[in-house]
């Protein structure tokens, strides 16, 4: 049976639902598989444009600040803070493999009890991370071989992002929580209202206007902080009140050791897998800030000019994840490998577009954020290469999120672990250093589009194998 001739997705009342609604309760085990992964991945997507919007005004708002707070945030955001921002988004991909295999069962009420797991497992990270900001704040960011005007701006800032990281940690579970569902819709809903307020608050905190007192880059941290905590109590109220596809009640937050063990065996390899990337990201932070401050500021703002792409693309993949998921939960194994051909002809195109607008207008997008001509041409060249990347992530994010939406968590880890260690940090060293090639910034440019090939070539391969449709989650 073709795609086409599928039985269609139930459509009783449909006309008296609202589109959101229906949308939250679709089935995707069922029906066209592309409606299906635009009913997941247009909120995510829609998400996704709205964070990216955050990133840029965020971006505006530090760059006013100066070339060494601008500095501070984004080495703080895109290392220290990325090791937690990861766990917790390992978190997150646990949660929405078994929540989807449970959901594609019809096992609501597993999907229910192992987000209340979930969520005390957050609890539990929130802590550690609160805890290491309040001691540790000062000699985690001086490893990130700042300059010590970087430095006595970035502690205070690094100290309270990790003091109030609870609220980006819900956030991520929360979101992985309602996509294995099949509720992307929702979380779209809440960052909705909670992108603007917290854009709001940052803005007053920061500049001061008026009666309020200019906080500087404390205020970035405090208005974050605040914009997640009204998302917090959004998805809170969401969740306890039962008006997505998961309803929370408070025994579900009493601890199963049983299934905590299993969302934590399932989220520690994304999470590590995730963090292969961030040891990456703190290499060669220290190593072009040997190059100067000007080397460092030019790889600090591309690196989240460079987080616009995935952004946008990356929940076509996460919608892929929860297809696969869902699908072979309900026993449809060839439905669940045609989701992946479905995700793959949608998200290639998309951030292979993407990779030519940053390609061809990588001057005047640097030029917004720095008027240096060195931070201008070092990370114009920067963004050249990470054109050349995202058209390897194309494939590769569809690669290894339908892995882990199958529940098979252990080779993408692998794999990226291992270049990371192996491939990417040594090359780049070799490449960029005197006692190498001594190319400078462009040597660790090379080495990172040399990686994203290679990891697309090893999970593709292992993808082919097809020895995820065979996992077993409980």
């Amino acid at each position: 049976m073709s795609e086409a001739d599928a039985d269609p997705a139930p459509e009783a009342d449909a006309g008296a639902a609202p589109a959101s609604r229906s949308w939250r309760s679709y089935d995707h085990t069922r029906g066209r598989l592309i409606v299906s992964l635009l009913i997941l991945a247009l909120p995510l997507m829609a998400t996704s444009l709205a964070q990216t919007v955050f990133q840029m005004v965020d971006l505006t708002f530090l760059s006013r600040l100066g070339e060494e707070a601008t500095t501070a945030a984004v080495v703080t955001n895109q290392s220290i803070r990325q090791i937690f921002f990861m766990l917790a988004m390992g978190g997150s991909f646990g949660a929405q493999a078994l929540i989807s295999r449970a959901v594609g069962e019809g096992n609501t009420d597993l999907a229910e009890h192992v987000t209340g797991q979930v969520f005390l497992l957050g609890a539990g990270l929130a802590f550690c991370v609160a805890a290491l900001g309040l001691f540790f704040a000062e000699p985690l960011l001086a490893l990130m071989n700042v300059s010590p005007g970087v430095l006595e701006l970035g502690v205070p800032y690094l100290r309270l992002s990790l003091l109030l990281a609870f609220g980006f940690i819900f956030a991520m579970l929360f979101q992985g929580v309602l996509n294995g569902a099949g509720d992307s819709t929702t979380p779209m809903m809440v960052s909705i209202v909670q992108i603007p307020f917290t854009l709001l608050a940052e803005y007053v905190l920061i500049f001061g206007p008026g009666p309020f007192p200019a906080l500087g880059l404390t205020g970035v941290a405090l208005g974050l902080a605040t914009g997640q905590l009204l998302g917090l109590g959004l998805a809170a109220r969401v969740l306890f009140r039962g008006t997505s596809r998961v309803h929370l009640r408070l025994h579900h937050l009493r601890p199963d050791r049983v299934w905590l063990g299993r969302i934590l065996s399932l989220s520690w390899r994304p999470g590590m897998q995730m963090i292969g990337g961030f040891l990456v990201n703190v290499a060669f932070i220290g190593l072009v800030g040997s190059f100067g401050e000007k080397a460092q500021a030019a790889y600090s703002i591309g690196l989240r000019l460079g987080m616009v792409g995935p952004m946008i693309a990356f929940p076509l993949a996460g919608a892929a994840a929860t297809l696969v998921g869902q699908n072979l939960g309900a026993g449809q194994v060839p439905r669940a490998w045609r989701a992946v051909g479905v995700g793959l002809s949608v998200h290639a195109p998309l951030l292979w577009s993407i990779a030519l607008g940053l390609f061809l207008f990588r001057e005047p997008l640097m030029g917004f954020f720095t008027d240096d001509p060195e931070v201008l041409l070092v990370g114009a060249e920067f963004m050249k290469f990470q054109a050349g990347q995202f058209f390897f992530f194309g494939l590769s994010f569809v690669f290894f999120r339908t892995l882990q939406g199958a529940g098979d968590m252990t080779v993408p880890m692998v794999i990226s672990i291992g270049l990371s260690l192996l491939v990417t940090i040594p090359l780049g060293y070799w490449m960029a250093s005197d006692f190498g090639l001594g190319m400078g910034p462009t040597g660790v440019f090379w080495a990172s589009l040399a990686s994203a090939a290679l990891s697309t070539a090893l999970n593709g391969a292992y993808l082919a194998s097809g020895r995820w449709t065979r996992m077993r989650l409980h």
